[in-house]
């Protein structure tokens, strides 16, 4: 059953002054908590693993008292925490929905964590995820249960939630948009680089609780119910944000936070051809999404039908491929459901005769990045399972402003042929031999980047010199690929030895491994 909409909505919002006063007093933020913990019982703590944290925080005063209470969800003294959490009034969290009485000990009634998003650290509100007993941790053995999410179960901070983040684009814009903003961390993150943010998102307990997060973190961000698009038809922003219910299922709603109500990917379908009309001239768009691998269907083919034919470029990111059994049994888990119960295991045959009855071998995951221009639709899309480096949302903009020069270059070639290049510094040249009948026997030479995604091309020999010939400022690209074709053939280069090396720079722009100046 879904929890009730609390009716001191703006009370809790209300508390947030003298809430940030007392955190802020104590020391509760990213900083100080590591250094409290240490590393080891920091992992533990992230791994869902109370009694080293508690053990860690014996002496910790009221900031120990405050990781019980917020974090490992622990009922504490009265007197304690009142004292922890002064000037807030506990009567006044209780009644905000902040806090609970259980006898003479309170216990957290949210989820209430510090966090760093780049730009100092922030405090983020949301429910109490599953983790949490719904019964004291002193009371009997027996007494222990665990935690079931309601259908409008506001999710924290978890994995997907920090992907966006890590992959969002963060240079200075006007608007940003946060569709489906939840617990409101993507409004908050956006709000350091961003003029004005607008939150939106059907679930009116998410809202409650974005109103509170914005005010403790002192931030004014427009939040609106609604559902999709509803709430800002006819607006445009200069960035959009979503982490969307994408989960990949039967058409129905469980948990607002990861079900659309859509059938298999329909919300990532939804999202990805709806979001291009609410972007500004020139504006971008980062989304996690999933999507279904079918029998006898390209992924990419079907990704792409969801964009317009005109308008968009488009960069998507697989990065990872579940198989459907792994997929189903891993949702089910995040909802605290126990795989043991046969009512669980009835779900489980549902969501699989669902994937069986649609042709689904796998289900994808991944970023798609989306940006506005004056132009056909081009889209890029492609696997990123490999291991790579943090922040993609930098990458994103790099990818863009490379796309938009391979497009005057499909234009006009010349912009190609008159361009110098310099190899990337952190591009690297790279031999791999085997053994063979008579010692080592070269098999692949490739290059690739050493940050960002880590891109690889495998090159010939001819390329490798092309490249060792490029200069910021060298001799351009058609006199390099001259003087390449006279020392390979003793001639200028055919037609087709052009051909086959524009090809290969422009791949290896595309990937930022060569620049063109």
């Amino acid at each position: 059953m879904p929890t009730t909409q609390p009716t001191s909505t703006s009370l809790l919002a209300a508390l947030a002054p003298d809430l940030g006063t007392a955190l802020r007093r104590v020391g509760y933020d990213t900083g100080t908590l590591l250094a409290l913990l240490g590393d080891d019982v920091h992992a533990a703590l992230g791994r869902g693993e109370p009694v080293p944290v508690r053990r860690a925080v014996r002496d910790g005063g009221e900031l120990g008292t405050l990781v019980r209470l917020l974090l490992l969800g622990d009922a504490m003294p009265e007197h304690e925490v009142a004292a922890a959490l002064a000037p807030v009034e506990l009567d006044a969290a209780v009644a905000a929905g902040l806090l609970e009485h259980e006898g003479d000990r309170v216990r957290a009634a949210l989820d209430l964590r510090p966090l760093d998003l780049g730009d100092g650290n922030r405090w983020v509100l949301s429910d109490l995820d599953d983790s949490v007993p719904v019964t004291p941790l002193s009371g009997p053995e027996h007494s222990w249960k665990r935690r079931r999410l309601s259908t409008d179960h506001v999710l924290g901070v978890g994995h997907a939630s920090l992907s966006l983040l890590r992959a969002t684009p963060t240079r200075p814009v006007g608007s940003v948009l946060d569709l489906g903003t939840g617990c409101g961390v993507q409004a908050v993150h956006a709000a350091a680089y961003a003029g004005r943010v607008t939150g939106t998102d059907v679930n009116q307990r998410a809202l409650w609780l974005a109103e509170a997060t914005a005010a403790l973190n002192g931030l004014d961000i427009e939040l609106l119910p609604g559902s999709w698009f509803e709430p800002v038809a006819g607006r445009r922003f200069d960035q959009v944000v979503a982490n969307p219910p994408f989960v990949v299922g039967p058409a129905r709603v469980e948990h607002t936070y990861r079900d659309s109500g859509l059938a298999l990917d329909g919300a990532s379908e939804l999202v990805i051809s709806g979001v291009p009309d609410l972007l500004a001239p020139g504006g971008t768009a980062a989304v996690l999404a999933s999507w279904v691998h079918r029998a006898g269907e390209d992924w990419r083919t079907r990704v792409s039908q969801w964009l317009p034919d005109h308008g968009i470029d488009a960069w998507i990111v697989q990065r990872d491929v579940a198989d459907p059994a792994l997929y189903v049994g891993t949702w089910l888990r995040d909802a605290g459901l126990d795989q043991r119960d046969p009512e669980t295991q009835a779900r489980a045959e549902a969501w699989l005769d669902a994937f069986e009855a649609a042709d689904v071998e796998g289900i994808g995951f991944g970023f798609v990045y989306l940006r506005v221009v004056d132009a056909p639709t081009e889209l890029l899309a492609e696997d990123l399972t490999h291991g790579f480096d943090d922040p993609l949302g930098a990458e994103a903009i790099g990818y863009f402003e490379r796309s938009a020069w391979l497009r005057r270059v499909a234009a006009d070639p010349g912009v190609a042929w008159s361009s110098r290049y310099a190899v990337d510094p952190a591009t690297a040249l790279e031999r791999v031999s085997l053994p063979g009948a008579e010692g080592w026997d070269e098999r692949v030479v490739r290059v690739h980047r050493g940050d960002g995604p880590r891109w690889q091309h495998e090159i010939d020999d001819t390329t490798a010199a092309l490249l060792a010939g490029m200069r910021a400022d060298g001799l351009p690209l058609h006199e390099l690929v001259d003087l390449l074709a006279v020392a390979h053939t003793g001639a200028t280069a055919t037609s087709d030895f052009a051909a086959d090396a524009l090809t290969v720079v422009t791949g290896l722009v595309r990937h930022g491994l060569v620049h063109p100046r």
